[in-house]
């Protein structure tokens, strides 16, 4: 198994996680010199928190691990791109790459409704991959959406 697919699929084993709990799953990992030092998922409605999102709770968790703010040379996979609040943060920690599952037509702030990390001028550039696992990303999705829609009738 290739390396990005390894690491996407910690990911998708928090977003899993997630998902069990009935919160949109996503899941986020960060790696630094070839090992994992923060794995997290969505948290919003369990922590009744708009910013409980994995992205922002892997951040937390490097930055304690690490004792810094700046997270540099840290990379993050994130099952779903990220909205704008997280590739916020994702600049803001200085996270030197971005490996994104599948996109998010309706939020996603890499490209899908905006594009944070190439169209604006920051003072830190957070390099992008697009469609690792992209399947296995969008299919988890899919299916708590039509689950949570059969539940809600």
């Amino acid at each position: 198994m290739e390396e990005k697919e390894y690491y996407m699929r910690q990911a998708l084993k928090e977003a899993e996680k997630a998902y069990k709990k009935l919160e949109v799953p996503v899941g986020a990992i960060i790696v630094k010199d070839g090992k994992i030092i923060a794995k997290a998922h969505n948290q919003k409605e369990t922590k009744t928190d708009t910013t409980k999102h994995a992205e922002i709770l892997a951040i937390q968790k490097a930055s304690k691990k690490l004792n810094s703010w700046r997270l540099l040379d840290c990379e993050m996979y994130v099952t779903l791109e990220p909205c704008t609040m997280c590739a916020g943060a994702m600049i803001n920690a200085r996270i030197k790459k971005v490996h994104i599952g599948t996109m998010d037509e309706k939020t996603g702030a890499a490209g899908s409704v905006l594009n944070l990390f190439e169209d604006y001028k920051f003072n830190h550039i957070v390099q992008v991959e697009k469609g690792i696992l992209k399947q296995e990303c969008e299919d988890i999705l899919k299916k708590f959406f039509k689950e949570l829609r059969k539940m809600k009738k």
